[in-house]
């Protein structure tokens, strides 16, 4: 067995020093944050500081896939979350009323999901971490840098362990940065000499501004969890404890937005959206929570076909981040640290194979949900933009449209969008699937579904301006 350093005690560092721990590696959690998270869900939520985590109180969801993983690696940690408080999810119900084929299916459990607001469900898996006898969780303990040993790959550096900003050295059989979309992990490669990893960034030009609610029960959901609204979109979110978020999000360079800082207004334009009215009908528990300036990031360590670095791998949103509003980047960090923990099951003893392997793995599993999101995000930016201006968008991509209208009318194809949206299947996997086109082409000459019912422009500046 091995010693394994974990930088960054979020959620995929302690998932990910969780699995590491159950195949009996010793393995320690380094958390800049010094504070323990509270013993309560109400203490986690009101108390809990997580300056590190930009986004620590903005929506996140657990979708399937994450329950998934979670079920398959850690058991126990699904019945945690529901004890916290956390709520399940099914979005097989009701299906669109459309659909006239409403038999259940074998499968269709492994839809539904646990999900709760993030410094609840951030606390659950801290306090399976602390229990756990392999994992050393230290709070209060930056990296600063690498330290490197003899190389294992002439002119790569080898990771052998981390410098601390308690000034001890940490030594390592593999170093594992899960610091998030802010890592450092470049900065601390540059310093070993290694030669740059291939970097792709870009502003996601996508402003958040969000709202939580309480009340003796969830909305319903009659609408898309996330429904665009011709230059703004519409984000409705089940939380934990009878909790619930309601986030409105444009294009970052959209000036009038401001206005939703104030809670009458965002109120004001919630209101104004029929599928997504009766989300105000609690009580708020929050003002209006604003977060912009995100950037779409990947990062990959292995450039040209050679790593850059051996004893070290970033996992979640330190290998690649995307935006928030699809909610998918813990699920999908979830997947990564599933991959990590196979990997290093059958190569921890080759440093050189361990990173092309998960490297390997990665890109054929992991990247396509990075991709595929990126894709999104800039189509739905132009979107916006040409309804700011005034103008008619591009026409959507005739596949989406095909597979949006076939999912209101085929219970086969609305499953397969909802392993989509939930990341328990890729787009390219559930169209290749047998019989899927033969599906869609059945409904080429049925009309699209009609936009999502809302404001438009000018009636949005209006509600913005009160």
């Amino acid at each position: 067995m091995a010693a394994i350093v974990v930088c960054g005690g979020g959620v995929i560092g302690l998932c990910a020093g969780l699995m590491l721990a159950e195949d009996g590696h010793d393995v320690t959690v380094l958390e800049p944050d010094p504070a323990d998270p509270p013993g309560t869900p109400a203490e986690a939520w009101d108390g809990w500081r997580r300056a590190g985590v930009a986004q620590f109180r903005q929506p996140h969801s657990l979708f399937s896939c994450f329950r998934a993983v979670a079920d398959t690696e850690l058991p126990e940690l699904t019945d945690r979350l529901l004890a916290a408080g956390c709520t399940w999810v099914d979005y097989l119900d009701p299906l669109p009323p459309s659909i006239e084929d409403r038999a259940p299916r074998e499968d269709d459990d492994r839809i539904r999901f646990v999900t709760g607001r993030r410094p609840v469900t951030e606390a659950v898996v801290a306090a399976a971490a602390e229990e756990h006898p392999r994992l050393d969780l230290r709070r209060g303990v930056r990296v600063t840098g690498l330290v490197a040993g003899r190389s294992v790959l002439d002119g790569v550096p080898h990771v052998v362990g981390v410098r601390t900003s308690t000034g001890e050295d940490i030594a390592a059989d593999l170093v594992v940065d899960a610091t998030g979309r802010r890592t450092r992990g470049p900065t601390w490669l540059e310093a070993l000499g290694a030669r740059p990893l291939r970097i792709e960034s870009e502003d996601s030009g996508f402003v958040y501004y969000t709202r939580y609610f309480t009340g003796p029960e969830l909305p319903r959901r009659i609408g898309r969890q996330l429904a665009p609204v011709g230059s703004f979109s519409v984000l409705t979110l089940a939380g934990d404890n009878s909790t619930w978020s309601v986030t409105l999000f444009g294009a970052t360079r959209d000036t009038p937005l401001k206005a939703l800082r104030d809670p009458a207004t965002f109120d004001r334009v919630v209101a104004a959206c029929p599928l997504q009215a009766h989300w105000l009908d609690g009580e708020p528990i929050t003002g209006v929570l604003a977060m912009a300036g995100v950037l779409d990031c990947y990062r990959r360590t292995v450039v040209d076909g050679e790593p850059v670095v051996t004893g070290y791998v970033a996992v979640g949103d330190a290998w690649a981040c995307t935006n928030p509003s699809a909610g998918k980047g813990i699920s999908i960090g979830a997947i990564h640290a599933q991959l990590l923990r196979a990997v290093v099951r059958h190569h921890l003893g080759d440093p050189e194979e361990l990173v092309r392997a998960f490297d390997e793995a990665t890109e054929r599993e992991v990247t396509p949900f990075y991709r595929n999101q990126i894709a999104a995000d800039r189509a739905r930016i132009a979107e916006m933009d040409a309804f700011r201006a005034g103008r008619q968008p591009q026409p959507p991509d005739p596949e989406q449209v095909r597979l949006l209208t076939a999912a209101m009318y085929d219970a086969e194809v609305f499953r397969g969008l909802i392993e989509m949206v939930t990341c328990l299947a890729l787009p390219q996997e559930v169209l290749s699937r047998p019989g899927m086109q033969e599906r869609l082409e059945r409904f080429a000459d049925t009309p699209p579904p009609r936009p999502t019912p809302g404001p438009d422009r000018v009636r949005l500046l209006e509600l913005l301006a009160g």
